[in-house]
Order: structure tokens, then sequence, then C-alpha cells
């Protein structure tokens, strides 16, 4: 196997993987769940269900709210006490459906036994359906709804369905864990995703740094016989998990700026949704389970865990399980530390996304004192999308909105490098993420009024 590697950029932070011979465990089941109709890219689901209701697990309780949007499912048995709006992990308002624990029982047809189901179904369609049917989103990051990303517009072709296994970001493990606890069943998946996508050469890319990882993989494709795909061994790189660079890695194709991964062929998901279609497709299990890892700097060994988790369960639960959160944590986060989000509010329930809770020291997290730029120009070697954050920091001081554009501010994929990597400690991704945003919105503006102009133009003269 050879060694590759995204061609632009990159760092390389120590590793951090704590908790990665911590085996997964159950989490039992709280009292309560509380389950977010916004946990997936695109459009908010619609509540189904009414206060008092019966529901049972995999039941759905909303329904897709557009065509980017995902079904939500009652993740446990009970009775929904209410559906109102409760902060999120970043503190905004959202809709949660809040169900009473009452047991554990599943709707009918959901298979929870661990026999392996290897025959992969012939009809395509109804392989998109089953997969949109219980709400399968992609578990890396973006939690973009999978049956979309699975069936590319009339025109596009997929030639490499890449599975993504780097788990590049700091101190995560719970990829890592499912790669040797399901690895047969994440293959699976991928064959599952192959036919759906016409048969396309298919990459599992997983990261140097994990070998048991790569070897339980190649034994399981041995195993299983599955024709096309092949298991990639990545060198370790952060930010190796960004879909582009991973394309750039294993393809040697660059996406355009504004691009889609189909636009060069590929198509790509994380290994944790690869298990999810797994799941829904040979087992009818919809998702409402995910692997988080509970680690940190200042957390003894003996407290890391990774913890199978049904979706709407309390943070504040989880962590008083795995121990209490840890005195010296001087902040709670919400993902990797290079780009999870600071949790706000420990009252805030998981949803499918949900990676970890990490526990940072103040030594960790402290700043140091800002300096002047040196120009040194580490952060436009560090950015893997090619940027100049040093040039974008001078055109947000300037509040040269058209120049950010114009500079391609719109392509940050918020990685963090240029932070990591600046000798004078100045903050560029925290100046860079706001003028991103804005700028994003000026393009959907622009683009939302020449599709009104273009559908005005269409329309019948009075």
């Amino acid at each position: 196997m050879s060694k590759r590697t995204f061609s632009i950029g990159g760092i390389h932070p120590h590793d951090n993987k704590i908790a990665r011979g911590c085996a997964i465990e159950v989490l039992p089941l709280p009292q309560t769940v509380y389950i977010s109709m916004a946990q997936h890219l695109g459009a908010p689901a619609k509540p189904v269900v009414a206060v008092g209701d019966q529901v049972k697990a995999g039941q759905v309780i909303a329904e897709p709210g557009g065509f980017i949007s995902a079904f939500v499912h009652s993740s446990v048995s009970g009775t929904v006490k209410s559906i109102a709006p409760r902060q999120d992990i970043a503190g905004n308002w959202m809709t949660h459906v809040e169900i009473a624990v009452e047991g554990d029982e599943w709707v009918e047809g959901v298979d929870l036994s661990d026999t392996l189901v290897t025959e992969i179904p012939e009809d395509r369609n109804a392989i998109l359906e089953k997969i949109k049917a219980c709400g399968i989103v992609g578990l890396g990051g973006a939690t973009f709804p999978a049956h979309v990303k699975l069936n590319p517009a009339p025109g596009s072709k997929a030639e490499c369905l890449i599975l993504n296994g780097a788990e590049c970001e700091p101190f995560l493990t719970s990829d890592y864990r499912i790669m040797l606890e399901k690895t047969k069943e994440i293959i699976i998946g991928a064959a599952i995703m192959q036919k759906v996508l016409g048969g396309c050469h298919t990459v599992i890319g997983i990261e140097e740094n994990k070998p048991e990882a790569i070897e339980a993989m190649q034994k399981a494709l041995a195993e299983l016989k599955y024709p096309n795909i092949e298991v990639m061994s990545l060198m370790k790189r952060y930010p190796q998990g960004g879909e582009k660079q991973l394309i750039d890695a294993v393809m040697h194709r660059q996406v355009k700026s504004g691009g889609l991964p189909i636009s060069v062929g590929a198509v790509v998901q994380n290994v944790a949704t690869s298990l999810a279609v797994y799941e829904a497709v040979q087992k009818n299990k919809p998702l409402v389970t995910n692997t988080m890892t509970i680690t940190g700097d200042c957390l003894p060994v003996e407290k890391q865990h990774n913890y199978l988790f049904r979706i709407g369960m309390p943070l504040s639960y989880i962590a008083e399980y795995a121990g209490g959160v840890p005195e010296k944590a001087a902040k709670l986060i919400s993902g990797g530390p290079m780009m999870g989000k600071a949790i706000a509010n420990l009252d805030a329930c998981t949803v499918k996304g949900s990676s970890s809770i990490l526990y940072l020291s103040e030594e960790t997290t402290k700043r140091k004192e800002e300096t002047s730029c040196i120009r040194c120009g580490r952060c436009a070697d560090a950015c893997p999308m090619g940027l100049e954050p040093h040039l974008l920091r001078r055109l947000v001081n300037a509040g040269d909105v058209e120049g950010l554009e114009a500079n391609s501010v719109q392509d940050c994929i918020e990685c963090g490098c240029c932070l990591y990597s600046c000798p004078a400690y100045i903050p560029l991704l925290d100046i860079i993420r706001p003028a991103k945003g804005q700028v994003m919105g000026i393009i959907r503006n622009r683009a939302a009024a020449a599709k009104a102009a273009a559908e005005a133009a269409k329309a019948p003269q009075k």
C-alpha cells in the first residue's frame, strides 16, 4: 500500500489518542431525552407527534422540512412530554421533542441481533429509500443527508467512493473503535453505497497512526470478498479528514473553488456513516445511536471512554455517568480541539453527529499574548485550501468585502491551521470566520436575486 496525503498545506499536531484502547461501552438510558429537530444540514425536521403520544424506539417523530433535510426518529420508548424550543450545544434555541423514557421497546421490524447480513440488495432505488427513511446523515461533521449525496444529479457520475477513516482530529477515537469493533459492518455498508453509485471503485482511507484498524479492515475485506474495494494507508496529517483534502490524497484531484466533490467524480462518506447505512439497509434500524469519545488532557486514563449513545441524551447525564466534569477542565468542547465547538450549555443533548465531550485544561486552552504579524507566511503555507490568511486579515480590518470574496474567503474550511501555525499568536480564524459568513450571505442573496430575476423573465407577461 502506498502512503498518500494531500498536496497543499496541513499541520502535524500531536495525536493525543488517549482513549484509543477503550472499548465501546453502551450508555444506559436516562430518565428523559430531548431530541432536536435540527441535527442535520439543511431545513429542520417537522414534528409529526403530539404531546401525550406514546412512541417506540425507532419510530418517526419528525419528517424532512425540505429537500435537504432528514427524518428524525425516537431513540427510546415512552411518552412525548413537550415539543418546545431548547438550547443546543452552542446556546441556540432549537425545537426539541421531549420524551419521558418508559422502557426500550422498538418498532416492529428492527433487527437488533449481532447476526451479520452480507447479501447486498439489488434494487438501487429501494436502498436509497431505506437510507432516507432511516434518517441517515453524514457523521463526519457536516451531517449532510446521505440519500442526497448518494444520488448525484443527472450528468454527474461517481468514479470513486471514499470512506473517511482518517479521524485526524487530536483526541477523538470513536471512529477508530468502530473500525476495530464493527469492521465487517462498515465494509458491507461501503458495498451497499458502492452498489447505489453504480459499482464505482471504493477506497477506505485510514491514517498510518491506526495500523490496527488498517489490518482489521484488510482482513475483513479478504474474508468478505466484495470486489473493487481497497484499504489505503494515508500519511498522518491534519486536516486529512476534510472532504477536499481526502479526495486530493486518494485521487490526486482538486475540487475547484465553489465546486462539489462529484465534480471530480468523488463521493465521500465517513466510516460511521457506512456503519449507519449497514444498520439501516440490512437491519432496518434508523439512525438513533452513534459513538462518542469522552477524553481530554485533564482526564485520568481510567476515566477515558468511548460510548455508544442514543440521540437526545443530555450531555450532563453522560458527563456524570463518566465520572463528572474534571476540576481542572477550563473548557468543554464538542468535537476535536481544532474544529470542535465550545459547549456553552452542558444541559444540551446529543445529536446524530455528536462525536465527543472533550475536557481541556487551562494550560492547553490559554492563548498566548498576540504580537505583530511578521509576514513570515507560515499561515499561508499551512492553509490546506491555498488561501492567504494574513491577507484576509488585512482585508477584514479594511472592511473590503469585495476583496475578501475575490480572495476566496468563502473557501475557508475553518480548520484552524492558520491559527495553530502563527508565531505571532494572531487569532486568524476568529477574524476570518465571521468575514466568511458575511461573504457567504452576500453570495446566497445574489444567487436568490438571480433566480428570482430568471423566474420573472420566464413568467408570461400580463
